[in-house]
């Protein structure tokens, strides 16, 4: 017979809003983040797929590999209405945005730091890091 229950599947879609509406709504998008979707990031988007997932990856597309600060408001939605573990990626500048990340996040987002990261390139410090994870999560 079938296995009963979720499949572990980690859903990684990029989220942006779209450049029609810069102030709008995130949406999802695929295709190499070249295509814009229908699906709005909200609290029933997140509930639905939710229950479908075991966990997501967000791309903050409009940020991603900029070194330009986190997309704020994003990091908010996904801590106030992610029914799963959410990992957040992109735009990470420095220290201060792994602080904002667990504040606005209310503790329940983790982050992925890529290029802003001494070992790709950028100005943070693995071990900074590594070590600021460690105070936070004893």
């Amino acid at each position: 017979g079938e296995a009963e229950g979720k499949v572990w599947l980690c859903w990684k879609r990029a989220r942006g809003r779209n450049p029609a509406d810069p102030s709008g709504p995130y949406y999802v998008v695929t295709d190499r983040w070249q295509t814009y979707t229908d699906v709005p990031v909200d609290a029933s988007t997140l509930r639905e797929l939710g229950s479908k997932c075991d966990e997501f990856l967000v791309h903050g597309v409009e940020n991603e590999g900029k070194r330009c600060g986190i997309l704020e408001d994003l990091v908010v939605l996904l801590g106030e209405h992610s029914p799963v573990p959410v990992t957040y990626a992109g735009g990470v500048r420095d220290m201060t945005d792994l602080d904002r990340v667990k504040e606005l996040g209310k503790g329940s987002v983790d982050l992925t730091i890529g290029s802003a990261l001494d070992c790709f390139g950028g100005s943070m410090s693995y071990d900074e890091v590594v070590r600021w994870h460690k105070k936070e999560n004893p």
